[in-house]
C-alpha cells in the first residue's frame, strides 16, 4: 500500500478530506466519529528494591495477574453475547489472555526479572514486554507477527491491576458510530456493541490484525493504516469507511455522500444476491469447474467457513497451537484439536500445514538459539526437520485425525526435493508404528503437498512435483521473497505488487509444472481472494482456490461469469509484458471480460 497523504479531490466541498490505506472489511459505512485511544502502554517509573523485598513484588505480581484474569471473565461474559463467529474469535483471544497471565513466560519472566534486576513489578512487565516485543518483531509471518499487540494487551492489563486501575472500553457509542483508532484489542471489542458501529478504521495493523479479523466476523467495512487520519478527525465529524477500496473520507460533501449512499446499497444488494450462490457450484460459463476453499487460522472460525459455502480447508494454520505457551503440545492435544476440526468439516477436505515457525518463536521450548534473520534462517519445514520428534508428533496427530474424514498434509518454505523425501521417509515411519499399534488411520493416508512460496521452489518445480501429490501457492511470501520486499514496512509497502512480471512468471511456471507431473495446484494467497485476479489465475490453469471465507461469494460470482476458454490465451501472453502500468490495465479488461 503507497503512503499516500490525505488529499483533496476535486468536487470537494472546504474540508473534505481522503485518506487511503489498506482494505481489510468490505463495504460501505457511512457514520460519525468515535475517537478512542487503545490505552497503550502505560509509562511506569523503574525502581530499585532490596533483596527482602523480592518475594514481596514476586507477590504483588501474582495477585495483578489474578486480578486481570477476574476482569477479563467479565469481558468473556460479555462477548458470549455478540453474535456469530465475532464472539467466538474475541472469545478465543480473551481465553488466550487468561492462559498468558496464568503461570505463563509472561509471568514468570516477570517473576525472575524482579529477582535478578531487583526492580520493581511494574519495571518488570515493561521491560519483559520489550523483549517480547524485540522476538515478534524479527516474525515475517503477518499472523504472529500481529500477535504482539495481544502480548502489549496483556502487559497494560498486568500493569493497570498492579495499580488498581479502572480500564475503560468502548461503551455508550453514538448510534452509527465509526469507531477511529490507534488500534482495537480484543477486550475492545468485546465491548462493542455491533447494533451501534457502522465500521473501523485504525490506524495500526494490517490484513491480519485482530481489528481485521473481527471486522470480518462482524461483517463490517474497516480500513487499517490510513496515515494520519487519527489527527484529521474529531468525535462527531461524519465520516465514510470505503472498506472494499481502502478509503477514509472526513467531513464528505454532499456529492461523496451522494456517491457512497449509492455505493453502500449497490453493495448491500450485491451481498443479498450473493448469499443465494452459497449450494453453487463454481463453474465457468464454459464448464470448467473451480474448486473453492478457505484458509483458517483457528478452530473457531468453521462457522464461518460452512456459512460461505466453502467445499473444504485448503489452508488450516497449526501454529495456534503452539503459541503462549513454555512448552510444546503434546501429541494427544494436537490429535484433538485437529479431529474436531475434521469432524465438523463433516466430509469435505482440510489441509493441514505443519508447524511455520521456528527458533525465533519457538526457541525456549526446544532449546534453539535464532539465527540471525529468522525470516530467511530455521523455520517452517526446516525447523521440523531439525527438530524431528517435533515434526514426528505433528505427523502422527495429522494421520489419526485422518480417520474421521479427508486429510491433506501441507509441508511449508520447502526449497529442495531432499526435504519432501525426507518428510516422506517420516510419514513412512509414523505410519508403521501407527499400524502396528492398531491405530486407525486413512486409507490410503493423506496426500503429502507442499508450498510454493520460494522462487527456487517455483523455478524447480518440475522437480519438485515428481515427489509431491499436491502444490500451494503462497502467492504473500513468494511475492515478497522473490521482490525482497517486506510489505509491513510503510517505507516499501509500495513495491509490493503481485502483478510483477517475474511474480507472475513464478505462478505460470509452477502450473505448468503440476499440470505435466499431474498433480493439483491451488492459490492460497491473498491473490485467491481478489476477484479481479481470478480470471488471471484460472487463466494459468489453476482451478482450486483458496481464501478467507468473506472472499469466497465474490469470487464464485466473478467464476459464474467468466468465459475462461476465452481469456486463456491472453493471460498467458501477460508474462511477455513489463510495463506494471499495463499489467494493470491488462487485468482490468479481464475483470470486466466475460
Amino acid at each position: 500500500m503507497k503512503n499516500r497523504q490525505a488529499k483533496d479531490e476535486p468536487g470537494q466541498s472546504r474540508g473534505e478530506r481522503a485518506f487511503d490505506g489498506i482494505a481489510v472489511g468490505a463495504g460501505i459505512a457511512l457514520g460519525v466519529v468515535h475517537r478512542h485511544s487503545s490505552r497503550a502502554m502505560v509509562q511506569v517509573r523503574e525502581r530499585r528494591i532490596t533483596q527482602a523485598k523480592v518475594r514481596t513484588e514476586q507477590h504483588r505480581v501474582l495477585e495483578a495477574a489474578a486480578d486481570a484474569v477476574g476482569r477479563i471473565e467479565v469481558l468473556q461474559n460479555r462477548a458470549k453475547r455478540m453474535a456469530g463467529a465475532a464472539g467466538e474469535e474475541v472469545g478465543y483471544l480473551l481465553e488466550a489472555y487468561q492462559q498468558m497471565l496464568s503461570g505463563s513466560r509472561l509471568v514468570r519472566g516477570v517473576q525472575k526479572r524482579i529477582a535478578t534486576d531487583r526492580i520493581n513489578a511494574e519495571a518488570a512487565v515493561m521491560k519483559e514486554i520489550g523483549l517480547m516485543a524485540e522476538a515478534f518483531a524479527a516474525i515475517e509471518d503477518q499472523y504472529l507477527a500481529a500477535r504482539m499487540a495481544d502480548i502489549r494487551e496483556v502487559g497494560r492489563r498486568l500493569v493497570e491491576s498492579l495499580g488498581k486501575a479502572e480500564s475503560t472500553g468502548l461503551e455508550d457509542l453514538p448510534a452509527n458510530a465509526v469507531i477511529v483508532a490507534d488500534e482495537l484489542s480484543p477486550a475492545d471489542t468485546a465491548l462493542l456493541d455491533p447494533k451501534r458501529v457502522a465500521g473501523l478504521a485504525t490506524i495500526l495493523g494490517g490484513v491480519e490484525s485482530h481489528t481485521a479479523i473481527v471486522a470480518r466476523s462482524l461483517g463490517l467495512p474497516a480500513v487499517v493504516a490510513p496515515p494520519e487520519l487519527l489527527n484529521a478527525v474529531e468525535n462527531g465529524d461524519e465520516i465514510i469507511i470505503d472498506g472494499t477500496a481502502g478509503r477514509v473520507i472526513v467531513n464528505p460533501g454532499a456529492a461523496s455522500l451522494a456517491k457512497y449512499k449509492k455505493r453502500r446499497a449497490a453493495f448491500l444488494r450485491s451481498q443479498q444476491s450473493l448469499k443465494k450462490l452459497k449450494t453453487v457450484p463454481a463453474v465457468t460459463r464454459d464448464g470448467v469447474r473451480i474448486h473453492l476453499h478457505a484458509n483458517m487460522e483457528l478452530p473457531n472460525e468453521i462457522a464461518g467457513v460452512l456459512n460461505a459455502g466453502a467445499e473444504g480447508i485448503g489452508l488450516f494454520r497449526s501454529e495456534f497451537m503452539f503459541m503462549n505457551r513454555p512448552d510444546l503440545p503434546s501429541e494427544e492435544e494436537q490429535f484433538e484439536e485437529l479431529s474436531r476440526v475434521v469432524k465438523k468439516m463433516n466430509g469435505r477436505p482440510v489441509t493441514v500445514r505443519t508447524l511455520d515457525v521456528g527458533a525465533d518463536k519457538l526457541g525456549e521450548a526446544v532449546g534453539l538459539t535464532p539465527g540471525p534473520n529468522p525470516a530467511l534462517g530455521l523455520r517452517a519445514i526446516r525447523f521440523s526437520l531439525k527438530r524431528r520428534k517435533l515434526l514426528l508428533t505433528q505427523l502422527s496427530a495429522i494421520l489419526r485425525a485422518s480417520a474421521f474424514g479427508p486429510v491433506r498434509i501441507l509441508l511449508p518454505m520447502v526449497c529442495m526435493v531432499e526435504e519432501i523425501k525426507q518428510v516422506r521417509r517420516a510419514l513412512a515411519r509414523v505410519i508403521a508404528t501407527l499400524k502396528r499399534k492398531g491405530v486407525r488411520i486413512s486409507d490410503p493416508p493423506p496426500p503429502l503437498g507442499i508450498m510454493i512460496e520460494i522462487p527456487g521452489a517455483a523455478l524447480a518445480a518440475d522437480a519438485l512435483a515428481a515427489e509431491s501429490d499436491f502444490f500451494a501457492l503462497g502467492t504473500n511470501d513468494l511475492t515478497q521473497y522473490t521482490l525482497a520486499i517486506d510489505r509491513s514496512d510503510e517505507q516499501v509497502a509500495y513495491l509490493y505488487n503481485p502483478l510483477h512480471p517475474a511474480v507472475l512468471r513464478l505462478i505460470q511456471f509452477t502450473a505448468e509444472a503440476a499440470s505435466a507431473a499431474g498433480i493439483p495446484v491451488s492459490v492460497c494467497g491473498e491473490m485467491a481472494g481478489d476477484e479481479r485476479m481470478t480470471p488471471v489465475l484460472l487463466g494459468f490453469g489453476i482451478t482450486e482456490l483458496s481464501m478467507n471465507p468473506a472472499s469466497l461469494p465474490r469470487v464464485k460470482k466473478r467464476i459464474l461469469d467468466l468465459n475462461l476458454a476465452s481469456i486463456s490465451g491472453q493471460v498467458r501472453r501477460m508474462t511477455a509484458e513489463s510495463d506494471p502500468q499495463r499489467l494493470k490495465a491488462f487485468v482490468d479488461t479481464l475483470y470486466h471480460a466475460s
